[in-house]
């Protein structure tokens, strides 16, 4: 058997915000990127010698509008049904990311004031509705749909058998991908320490490389000495009364 490709599509600068192409038996798209995004999408995917319409699957990640802001765009392009987690079924069917954003530091501080981040964009309804941890052989990729929440509520990540985590907002390169192999938090985290909690789930697993939404690939042995950095620097967060999690 093949191994499956996994293949960044810049939405935003070169690494600024990804969407992905995950070809395997069949292609799978993973993430839809902000508003406007999904003819660039459709065209990257023709680029990449594959028919759109053959696309058997849009997986959302999270609902953040530059993951979600052209999904209802792509699927009518592609038509290809859309996939995401119960759990964030309210900022799809609002077609508005929940609020407030809960920064992780100045960059998120910064970005919070952000305009783009408060508008709503088109709604959408899964057709796919995930649950828990999910096959994707019907689909015609050798992997898994893996929960993996903290980031939002109902963020997930998809994991390939030969061991790809495209893995959404769970782990970013350094300012928003500007410093490409180095691992960081995305401006935001609905839960940082359930979002940890579930990344070094991830890591267990033994990923070969970490594809996300901000930046170039990441190496898991890289990731793993942030991670432990940044479980001491959340137990100082939460000692000094300083962590904020959203309660919903």
């Amino acid at each position: 058997m093949s191994r499956t490709k996994v293949v960044p599509i810049p939405v935003m600068g070169r690494h600024g915000i990804n969407a992905y192409l995950l070809l395997g038996r069949r292609p799978i798209v993973v993430d839809a990127g902000t508003p406007g995004s999904g003819q660039k999408i459709y065209d990257r995917i023709t680029a990449h010698g594959v028919d759109p319409t053959d696309v058997a699957l849009i997986v959302i990640t999270h609902g953040h509008i530059d993951h979600f802001g052209s999904a209802a765009e792509l699927h009518r392009l592609t038509g290809a049904p859309l996939a995401g987690h119960i759990a964030d079924l309210g900022p799809y069917g609002s077609g508005r990311a929940r609020e407030p954003y809960l920064p992780n530091g100045p960059m998120g501080r910064l970005m919070a004031r952000s305009r783009n981040l408060h508008i709503r964009v088109e709604p959408f309804e899964p057709t796919v509705l995930v649950r828990g941890e999910t096959s994707l052989e019907d689909f015609g990729l050798a992997g898994r749909i893996v929960p993996t929440p903290g980031h939002t509520a109902g963020s997930i990540s998809v994991l390939t058998d030969d061991g790809d985590l495209v893995a959404g907002d769970l782990v970013a390169n350094s300012f928003m991908g500007l410093i490409p192999g180095r691992p960081a938090n995305p401006p935001f985290h609905d839960d940082p320490r359930q979002n940890l909690a579930s990344l070094r789930e991830m890591l267990a697993l033994g990923p070969t490389a970490l594809h996300v939404g901000h930046g170039t690939a990441l190496d898991p042995d890289r990731v793993r000495r942030w991670a432990d950095r940044e479980h001491d620097r959340l137990a100082r967060l939460d000692a000094a009364g300083r962590l904020t999690t959203r309660s919903e």
